[in-house]
Formats: structure tokens, sequence, C-alpha cells
């Protein structure tokens, strides 16, 4: 039987679905999308993106529709029309880039993403070595190693690249990580490097944040109480797929990532009573619904929503917006 074909609306099972909370939009991703939205509606379209302002295809796609061009590099750019950098960050060499060509630019980097910019310029300020944990490769990885010159910041990935690690000087060592960790993850390299660096420089305050640690939690909590868990995001968007790892190592029978209600196997659900639900920061809640009606199609649902904290933090726009 083909998994995705419809059943007969009798005999029909109960299900039970689990709502995470919080789930989705995070206040960065929020401000990121306004900025877009904001500046076309300020200077017409098009307004250029360099990089996805945000990692979810249909935020993407949506924005596009409205005038937004995404390219990957700023010569991608002409001269007379705005440019937007994303939410996780751009290297230095961009806005003095952007200055330089005198173009209008706005920056959408997220300020706790701007947060680790600030601390990695203390530390090398400070003549400190600089440990990145984190995902080679990613746009905020990027960013952050290039708000120092080439060669500054030793990136790990991983417990053997924590263990592997020997820096010049061991009494003048600093980290800083990523946004968008696995919290349980980052946790076992951080205490074998304060192991191995007892005196190493940490972040102020955890640089993991405040959304990234309140999802990861609440599908902890998920895990608890459901034998499969549904995250709706994009395989690029790092927070999401986190969120999946989190999910089966809490103790899931399963978990499975989707960028939307079609990509729903229906053999996921044989044999599950109960279903958990959540959704990466970058992911609108018009496809947690989406996810959730179809599931109505197929089955008797009853949903509750398990509340693991609060979020009402609000970022402000750029002036250049408000003014």
């Amino acid at each position: 039987m083909n998994p995705h074909s419809p059943i007969p609306p009798l005999g029909r099972r109960s299900l039970s679905v689990v709502l995470a909370s919080p789930r989705g939009f995070c206040a960065g991703v929020d401000r990121a999308i306004q900025i877009v939205e904001r500046t076309i509606e300020k200077f017409g379209a098009p307004v250029y993106v360099r990089h996805e302002i945000v990692h979810n295809r249909h935020v993407v796609d949506r924005l596009k529709a409205l005038g937004a061009v995404f390219v990957e590099e700023l010569d991608e750019v002409p001269e007379d029309r705005p440019v937007v950098f994303s939410a996780h960050g751009v290297p230095k060499t961009v806005p003095a880039a952007a200055k330089a060509r005198e173009m209008v630019y706005l920056d959408a980097t997220c300020p706790l993403v701007s947060k680790v910019h600030v601390e990695a310029q203390k530390h090398f300020d400070a003549g400190r070595e600089i440990v990145l944990i984190g995902h080679a490769g990613h746009p905020e990885v990027v960013g952050t190693m290039g708000q120092l010159p080439e060669g500054t910041v030793t990136l790990i990935e991983d417990i053997d690249g924590a263990r592997s690690w020997i820096p010049k000087n061991a009494g003048n060592v600093a980290f800083l990580t990523q946004t968008t960790l696995s919290v349980d993850d980052t946790a076992e390299m951080v205490n074998l490097l304060k192991e191995r660096f007892p005196g190493i420089a940490a972040p102020h305050k955890e640089d993991i944040c405040y959304a990234t640690t309140n999802r990861q939690e609440a599908v902890k909590m998920l895990a608890e109480v459901s034998e499969l868990i549904l995250v709706v995001g994009s395989k690029n968007s790092s927070n999401s797929v986190r969120l999946m790892e989190v999910g089966k190592r809490a103790g899931a029978r399963d978990a499975r990532l989707l960028d939307d209600a079609r990509g729903i196997d229906w053999s996921w659900f044989e044999g599950v009573e109960r279903v958990g639900v959540t959704a990466g920061a970058s992911a609108p809640e018009d496809l947690v619904q989406g996810v959730l009606d179809a599931i109505a199609t197929r089955y008797d649902v009853t949903i509750e929503e398990l509340i693991e904290a609060r979020e009402t933090v609000i970022f402000k726009l750029p002036r250049l917006l408000t003014t």
C-alpha cells in the first residue's frame, strides 16, 4: 500500500498530537524577515539579500514573490539597489565593501550572533588564541571567523577536535560557539576544553541562543511522551536538524525533519499513539498548522500543548527603517 494514498474516513483510529512550545520563529528570525519586508516597502523592488535571509525555503520563496533577490556575493548586487545581510551574519569585509561602493545596506544579523562577533573582537584585542565550536561552512561560522584576520580563529566541530587542539599559549585562550548548536554536545566540548585549559576565557553569557536552548528543551519533553517527533524545518537549518537529533537522543522512537505537510510519510505513524510536533526557529507557524491539518485528515486527533518556556524577546529594527 502506498503510504501517501488516502484511507477511508470510516474506522479511523485516534491519535494524540503534542505541540511543543516554544516552537517556530525566534526574535532574530522575525526581525530579519521584517527587515527585508520593510526594505522592499521603503525602496521598492528589487531588494537584494546576500545569502538566504533565514534557512527556510518557504520564507525565501515568499520574500522572492515580494521582490527580494537572493545572491551569494555582494558583487552580484547593483550599486543603485539596497542590499540586506542575512540573519546569520557576514564577515567584516562584506559591509566594508558595500560602504566602499556607497551602497545602501541593512544588516539583519541576529543581535545574539552580533554578540558573538563582539566577544571575538574583545578576545583578539586581549591577545588570546580563540577556538570556535561550530560547523564548517555554516554562514554563521563563516561570518564569525570573518570578524578577525584569517587564521586567528580555530574551528572545532566535535569532541575529537576539542581533545586535539593545541594552542601556542595554553594560558591565554578563549572559546566561542555557534548559536544554533546542540546544547548537550556543546557542553561536552566546553567541559573538555575547561578541563584541559582551566583558565580558558568563556562567553559572558552562553553563546547558544535562548531560542535554540528553549526549543531543544521542549523537544526533550516531547520525547518523554511521544513515540514519533515531527520537526518542521528545512534541511539546511542547523537549529532544525539539531531538534531532530535531540529528539532521537532523548528517547523518541523516531524523529523526522520535514519542510511541510507534503514531506509526511504515513508509514512513520504505524504503531504510534502520540506524535510530538515542533518547528525550527526559522519555520513559520502556518507550516505547522499544515502538518496538523494533514494529520487530522487521516486520524481522529486530540491536540495538547506542552509548554517548556514563554518567550517575550523582541529585537529592534534598524533606524533606517523606523524613521
